[in-house]
């Protein structure tokens, strides 16, 4: 396994989001500019702080936890975003202010790139110009996802003097399609100037040009622009002028996000993470999707739904129907509790009587979509953790009496979500041999764009442009991973049948549930398809259908507010987004 660690260099400017960029100190982390930003070395240790800023946790550092605000999945704790879920966050929200003071530090961190990098001498013009196409990039990165929370933004290029003019950054907002074409503006740069198709291994993870047209098209995609989102889609997929993407779906999906898979040809562009006792340098994965049996025992945060596991198809391709497995499933409590619920002794070590409807249960999993078992911890299946410092297989049981507990060899999960279901995704095994050393650095790559998500906004954009055919040809690569290995759409059962353009959407709304779930995609899915006004609000039940919430989600959700301390900072700001006023 190779990792490239995207490490702070101690020169490395300093640039922290309460807003003291000041260039006049050395040394360690703030750095004079008399002696920085004079040599490739340093380009490319304030690059590195570009990088480093998507690991943030309110930058991109919890992405993974973003289902929890969708119907796929669901979260406790600001972490897993729960007052989202609930509808009680407001402008105030620490996260919400977090959120959009760590993605403007990144846009800060590339501009400072983008400022310094044509005024080091010892550069040539071919490597600045690679700079300041992968600056530009990471600025589009960084915009576009504060444009998905907040829409209009003010709009801050390279020509702010950081040292000089932070504190009197007092732009108003520009419109939404303004700040689109601004977006578009620097992944346009960043395609026609320099950026390799492919780094060599000492840089692997850096921006490469497959990554800039799968970006583009990405954004061209949430502003229906149909054809041009397909173009540049195809430009990686096809490869038509011979640029050697060569990306291609890994084999297995189970350890596609393990360190085995997650330098894959399938990755586009992902955010690096290690680990190790010395090289701690990871998201926070563990300790917010792991569970008490799991390395450094955790918290289990953020959490999948039980409408995810009732999304997974029948192997066949059949739609799945609890009722039709477990009679009576969906409005007997008994038989719940009899699939579902089991006695453990009173002293917690052992099942003194599993569920009646155990084995029925067990055979079913084996009858779903690979993706399910490949994804979730389902109950009454195992998963190794490391309890004690040593490695322990636990077994993931819901009982009446009692709590299970780790210790005992049984899954412990938080207060409040004992009748949760569990993500085995990105959840380490073990102590993944030792490269693990704490549950806040995970070092397993976090894929931002990756190639299925691509054949499936390809599909997206083929059936907008009529041409099903296509779409269902994308749709179908993503089935076939050998992995997974589900049926074609339309190949042969009427369950499998889908030629109008209705028909293919709905196959791509669901493949991109069961596929990407985790990824943080799906959220803003159901915003960008104007349907999670309908999908979105209702009651969240566990597994044994116990209510643990109620979904919130009104015409104001579809922004979140700017903050209120912002504002207050920049008045040019207001007003602030419909409903937030």
């Amino acid at each position: 396994m190779r990792k490239y660690n995207l490490w702070i260099a101690a020169a490395l400017v300093s640039m922290c989001t309460s807003g003291c960029y000041d260039l006049d100190r050395f040394p360690v982390d703030q750095v004079s500019d008399g002696i920085f930003w004079k040599t490739e070395d340093h380009a490319k240790q304030g690059m590195m702080g570009v990088y480093a800023a998507m690991q943030v946790d309110d930058a991109f550092g919890l992405k993974f936890t973003f289902d929890s605000m969708s119907d796929i999945g669901t979260g406790f704790g600001d972490e897993a975003y729960s007052d989202v879920i609930t509808g009680v966050y407001t402008e105030r929200s620490s996260f919400v202010e977090e959120k959009w003071q760590s993605l403007f530090d990144g846009v800060m961190r590339a501009n400072l790139v983008l400022q310094k990098v044509p005024t080091i001498t010892a550069m040539d013009e071919a490597t600045q110009m690679q700079y300041l196409s992968e600056a530009r990039f990471m600025c589009a990165l960084f915009y576009f996802e504060l444009y998905n929370f907040f829409g209009a933004l003010p709009l801050y290029d390279e020509s702010v003097n950081l040292p000089t003019d932070y504190n009197n950054m007092k732009k108003a907002r520009s419109s939404e399609a303004d700040v689109l074409a601004f977006i578009m503006a620097d992944l346009n740069f960043a395609i026609e100037n320099s950026l390799p198709v492919h780094w060599d291994e000492a840089n692997y993870g850096r921006a490469t040009l497959g990554a800039a047209y799968a970006l583009r098209g990405k954004v061209y995609l949430y502003m229906k622009e149909y054809e041009k989102a397909a173009q540049d889609f195809e430009e990686i997929i096809l490869d038509r002028n011979g640029k050697g993407y060569n990306y291609s779906l890994y084999d297995d999906y189970a350890k596609l996000f393990t360190p085995e898979g997650d330098q894959s040809d399938e990755m586009i562009f992902a955010i690096q993470n290690s680990g190790g006792v010395g090289k701690d340098y990871g998201m926070p994965i563990a300790f917010y999707m792991g569970n008490r049996a799991s390395y450094g025992s955790d918290w289990a945060s953020a959490l999948p739904s039980s409408v995810l596991v009732g999304m997974y198809e029948y192997r066949d391709g059949k739609p799945f129907d609890w009722d039709e497995v477990f009679p009576g499933f969906t409005t007997s409590q008994e038989v719940r509790n009899d699939t579902y619920v089991c006695q453990l002794t009173d002293d917690g070590k052992a099942v003194t009587a599993y569920p009646k409807n155990k084995d029925a249960l067990l055979a079913m999993y084996e009858e779903r979509d690979p993706r399910m078992m490949q994804t979730i911890i389902m109950p009454y299946t195992t998963y190794d953790g490391w309890v004690n410092n040593a490695p322990k297989t636990c077994e993931f049981v819901i009982a009446s009496n009692g709590a299970p507990n780790e210790v005992n060899g049984f899954i412990r999960v938080g207060s409040g979500r004992t009748e949760s279901y569990l993500f085995r995704k990105f959840v380490p095994v073990g102590n993944m041999n030792g490269e693990i050393n704490n549950r806040e650095d995970t070092p397993i790559n976090f894929p931002l764009i990756r190639l299925a998500d691509v054949y499936l906004m390809y599909a997206e954009c083929e059936n907008e442009l009529d041409n099903q055919i296509t779409a269902v040809e994308y749709i179908n690569k993503v089935r076939r991973r050998p992995s997974t290995n589900m049926p074609d759409i339309n190949s042969g059962p009427s369950w499998l049948e889908a030629n109008t353009k209705e028909e293919v959407f709905e196959r791509i709304k669901h493949e991109r549930a069961v596929e990407l779930v985790a990824e943080g995609h799906r959220w803003f899915d159901l915003r960008r398809w104007n349907i999670a006004k309908e999908v979105l609000p209702g009651d969240v039940f566990g597994a044994t259908g116990k209510r643990m919430m109620t979904r919130v989600f009104t015409d104001r959700d579809m922004l979140w507010p700017v903050p209120g301390v912002e504002i207050e900072r920049n008045p040019a700001l207001a007003p602030n987004n419909a409903g937030w006023e």
